[in-house]
């Protein structure tokens, strides 16, 4: 089922978000000072292209200042606009009965869109232990 539902998330909007997503990581890899923004970015496109059996986890011990600090700056540079186009796909994707689902997984990426620092995505199956689940698709 998580085949066939990836499938259709990547015909009807997967793809562009992705895409928008690997735009963002080859500009913010552009500058020394926001590579870890570019790798964050990747990490992303790579979940918005594929989502369903995967799962967004926040490890139980502190991440550390820095992942605040990157999650302030990523918010207002880039997870403002990419939340746009996450609620905008998803009422796109809610006019059809097929897309509700669909829309329903966008506005759950919504949260690791806006601040993606000190969260990993990991296979559905593989949830480390005493690992919080954040976003489950």
């Amino acid at each position: 089922m998580n085949f066939l539902l990836n499938v259709i998330w990547v015909v009807f909007g997967g793809f562009f978000l992705a895409l928008g997503y690997f735009l963002f990581g080859i500009v913010a890899c552009i500058f020394i000072v926001t590579i870890p923004a570019g790798v964050a970015s990747f990490r992303m496109a790579a979940f918005a292209i594929w989502p369903f059996g995967r799962t967004v986890v926040e490890p139980v011990q502190g991440t550390g200042s820095f992942s605040t600090v990157g999650n302030v700056v990523w918010f207002i540079i880039a997870g403002v606009w990419l939340a746009i186009g996450h609620v905008t796909t998803a009422a796109a994707q809610a006019v059809t009965i097929v897309g509700i689902p669909l829309a329903i997984a966008n506005v759950k990426m919504i949260p690791v869109t806006c601040f993606p620092f000190g969260r990993q995505i990991v296979d559905s199956d593989a949830i480390p232990f005493g690992w919080r689940p954040m976003v489950r698709m």
